[in-house]
């Protein structure tokens, strides 16, 4: 029985454009379920370069392993280029010991041979359900067939064969200029639950045809989730599998695209703009995917002591299971919220702050406000996308993170995930 799509879902889905150098083919395993896709195959031109940001659990997964091991400490590949990416669902390679060590380097040397490169430069993902062994003779024979009919712009196909609990595919993606010439970034992630990211999100692969050399990528990808993936939360679990890698073909030099050796580079302005974007468009589809979710949930602070500050009083608030749940019940009980800043452990004054639900504030200076309107709130909480507003009156520090709410589904999906 097929999942019904989220209500959040985006209306519209972009059209995905052929990214030179990048191809793409799926098939079905049967890693965990039979006939259903659940292997993606990115085969990428000698030259493209990559890198990487990770999960920080101190229980890793073993593809996390595995990429790490390939990246240099700053995350930038120590060969410098990588050649496929291989991604399962189903099984999620995590807590498997010596034999998900032996999985990763087993599907490594496979896709190797059927491409004809080094196993270094092949990267690998996995996720699903953690602590089963992942039989990687499964890719025996589907890797071989998936490089021989891998083709240009398979992206719709590509995010599908990722999906686990997701109600929908998620991608992304952007054109801008490189010096004179157009540059392409496409984006793919996946991710519903278990989701409070720490470096990156469960899954999500950025690709771009722009020429750049693997340190400035890094830097490119380290600071832009910051603000975008790392400020997501679903349910305040982090993954052992968190993976985002970035892939950069370089194909657009030949359309006189400069070559980017460095982050600071004046004439990456516009595309670093443009990365971000991808990068916050599809930290947002994670959030509004959201296992169970009926409402995208907003939480600005502002008036903290500092930026962190900010950071941590939002994701207080944004994974209280209190909030959460009082926004399912379209319940404006804001002072769920007060309990959320009070409990975060920074600089708050009970008699500075102030609270708005939407455009309406609710709470001010240590108390309800004196215009408060129960019925107008109430209406606005039956939205599909809130904003919780909360400022501290303390300072210049501002951050903004996104939830959903807490449903009787996310309970239902989680309390049946191994069934």
């Amino acid at each position: 029985m097929s999942t019904p799509v989220s209500p959040l879902a985006p209306a519209d889905v972009p059209d995905m454009p052929v990214i030179p150098g990048v191809k793409l083919a799926t098939a079905a395993a049967g890693i965990r379920y039979q006939g259903r896709t659940d292997v993606l195959l990115a085969v990428m031109d000698k030259g493209t370069t990559v890198a990487g940001v990770f999960t920080k659990s101190k229980c890793p997964s073993a593809p996390v392993e595995w990429c790490r091991a390939k990246l240099g400490r700053g995350g930038s590949s120590k060969g410098g280029f990588a050649r496929a990416l291989v991604v399962n669902s189903g099984n999620a390679n995590a807590f498997t010991g010596k034999t998900g060590r032996q999985a990763t380097t087993l599907t490594a040397s496979i896709a190797a041979k059927a491409l004809a490169c080094k196993p270094d430069e092949v990267f690998l993902a996995s996720t699903g359900v953690i602590g089963e062994p992942l039989d990687a003779t499964k890719f025996n024979g589907v890797l071989g067939t998936l490089a021989e009919s891998a083709v240009p712009g398979e992206w719709m196909a590509a995010a599908k064969a990722i999906m686990t609990t997701d109600t929908f595919p998620k991608v992304a993606t952007a054109t801008v200029k490189l010096g004179k010439a157009k540059v392409t970034i496409n984006g793919m992630a996946k991710g519903a639950g278990m989701i409070m990211p720490d470096m990156a999100t469960m899954l999500a692969f950025v690709f771009t045809d722009a020429p750049i050399a693997a340190g400035a990528l890094q830097s490119l990808l380290k600071s832009g989730v910051e603000d975008t993936f790392n400020a997501v939360t679903i349910d305040g679990d982090t993954s052992t599998s968190d993976t985002l890698l970035a892939f950069a073909t370089g194909a657009a030099a030949a359309n006189g695209a400069p070559k980017i050796s460095r982050a600071g580079d004046p004439r990456l302005k516009a595309f670093a703009k443009a990365f971000y974007a991808v990068l916050a468009d599809l930290a947002e589809q994670v959030a509004r995917d959201g296992e169970g979710a009926r409402k995208l949930v907003e939480i600005i602070v502002d008036g903290a002591t500092t930026k962190a500050s900010a950071r941590r009083i939002a994701m207080s608030v944004a994974n209280s299971p209190l909030v959460k749940t009082a926004i399912a019940g379209e319940d404006a009980n804001w002072g769920r919220v007060v309990m959320a800043v009070g409990k975060a452990g920074e600089p708050a004054d009970r008699d500075k702050l102030s609270i708005w639900f939407g455009e309406t504030r609710v709470a001010h200076k240590g108390a309800r406000d004196p215009g408060y309107d129960e019925a107008a709130v109430s209406n606005y909480m039956k939205s599909p996308e809130i904003t919780l507003h909360v400022a501290l009156g303390l300072g210049k520090g501002r951050d903004r993170v996104l939830t959903c709410d807490l449903t009787k589904e996310y309970v239902a999906i989680n309390g049946d995930y191994r069934s």
